[in-house]
């Protein structure tokens, strides 16, 4: 079921490179980087060229005061509308967000962007620098780095974190942190930044420390050799495990936002999952997952989820169903508070760039995730399935695709079919965004069976439905 992986080989490295990398979580001191290839710029996978990230939008210094006096020919004209053609450098949704900070004084009083001015009158401007031009300036983010080296770093992001700075939020990034703790880093595309995860997703992401590094990570996403497993708690029975196999893009009728679509501007795009554990609340069900992606779009895990009745726990944008036909998920009151999506970038695997060696890392569910976990009680629950709210594979293809079917398919709380058929990036929050480009781990298909995930045993668990309680 898998796209064949495009052809891969690390960046050869000379014979001193870095000697062995543990799998395991350490923290090395930072080394300072004097690499003359920085200097050099490179785009990563999916992300737009903007140069590096010191140079693409400098921080300016307080602005030249500016003045005009109304002649006889602007008489009456609105305010904005004057400042505008006077003064084209600036755009006009600027000076109008100038005129409502108070930047803007009229005589020495402040004015409405439509007022009308008056010949003789004279008007004072005090530029202000746009929030953007702090983009790329350093500030002291806490990162939670849980390994470096000369060559990459790897944080575990907490969530309400924002990757890279965009609209809405110009600093307190992951990337305002890097330059902050990585000074070298500015000549870096994005502070070496070659992937996202959404602002309220937490986890693991890997960032280059230098152009080589960042270039060889960039190919490894492209050759779907960077390995990201994800966990979820979604609502509903899922199947034992499942293939999600459907196009997304942006949705065409609200454009902040993802949705399964199977026109041309559709991406492909495909998740794989298996269940964990599966327990009833109230009248409803939650399931815990663990999912891997074979392509990786904006939003991917949390629309495809939805897209087939099992949208996240907490997540508030997308938790509708969207296939004609599909009941809604029945959504109950949490046993504790959760405000976010329920999403969690558990374990991340990759070749190194300087050694070669596989190597990956693995962060337990922060906090709040952690609560969740233990207040639904997936290890306790040994209750037998309902008769009424069994799991029925007649509803799910060999994919683990939702087809509808069942005898109360029409009955009481038909879906509000306002996704199907509609229209990346992005990224931070996300994520956002989720800017994952993974495939199933061959690797780890024995070992990881048998590990812990987010304190809960995934070993035993079997696809066959043994592993349901």
């Amino acid at each position: 079921m898998k796209n064949s992986a495009k052809h891969y080989s690390p960046t050869p490295q000379p014979e001193n490179g870095i000697a062995g990398v543990p799998r395991e979580r350490n923290r090395l001191a930072p080394t300072e980087l004097t690499d003359p290839e920085l200097d050099d710029t490179e785009d990563d996978a999916g992300d737009e060229a903007d140069g590096s990230a010191s140079g693409a939008m400098p921080a300016q210094s307080d602005m030249a005061p500016l003045t005009l006096e109304v002649d006889s020919a602007a008489h009456g004209e609105r305010l904005d509308k004057l400042l505008a053609r006077h003064f084209k450098e600036f755009s006009r949704s600027r000076i109008q967000q100038w005129i409502e900070d108070g930047a803007v004084r009229v005589d020495g009083e402040p004015r409405r962007a439509k007022d009308a001015v008056q010949m003789g009158q004279r008007i004072d401007i005090q530029p202000q620098a746009s929030p953007e031009t702090h983009a790329f300036t350093a500030e002291d983010v806490p990162l939670d780095v849980v390994y470096e080296d000369a060559t990459l770093l790897v944080i575990d992001k907490p969530a309400g974190l924002v990757v890279h700075p965009a609209a809405g939020n110009w600093s307190g990034t992951v990337l305002n942190g890097l330059l902050y703790r990585y000074p070298g880093s500015s000549s870096l595309p994005r502070a070496g930044i070659v992937h996202r995860l959404d602002k309220e997703t937490s986890g693991l992401m890997v960032v280059a420390r230098t152009l080589t590094a960042q270039t060889d990570l960039v190919r490894q996403l492209q050759a779907r050799t960077v390995k990201r497993t994800y966990i979820a708690l979604v609502w509903g029975q899922t199947p034992d495990e499942g293939t999600i196999d459907a196009p997304i893009g942006r949705d065409p009728r609200e454009r902040t936002r993802m949705a399964i679509v199977h026109t041309n501007s559709g991406k492909p795009s495909r998740t794989h999952f298996r269940t964990l554990a599966t327990v009833p609340l109230g009248r409803s069900k939650v399931s815990y997952v663990e999912c891997q992606l074979e392509t990786g779009r904006t939003h991917q895990i949390r629309v495809h989820f939805e897209s087939i009745g099992h949208p996240l726990l907490g997540d508030p944008v997308y938790h509708k169903a969207t296939q004609r036909g599909q009941r809604p998920a029945i959504r109950v009151p949490l046993p504790v508070p959760f405000t976010r999506q329920a999403l969690h970038a558990y374990r991340l695997g990759l070749i190194h760039p300087a050694t070669g060696r596989k190597i990956s890392w693995e962060a337990p569910p922060p906090e709040d995730l952690q609560a969740l976990i233990d207040a639904l009680d997936f290890e306790g629950y040994e209750g037998e399935e309902d008769d009424d709210g069994a799991f029925d594979a007649s509803q799910y293809d060999a994919n683990g695709l939702y087809i509808g079917g069942g005898e109360d398919e029409g009955d009481d709380e038909d879906d509000e079919d306002d996704e199907d058929d509609e229209d990346d990036e992005g990224d931070e929050d996300d994520e956002d965004d989720e800017d994952d480009e993974d495939d199933e781990d061959d690797e780890t298909d024995g070992e990881e069976r048998d590990r812990k995930v987010g304190g809960k045993t995934a070993g035993g668990k079997k696809a066959g439905g043994n592993g349901r309680r």
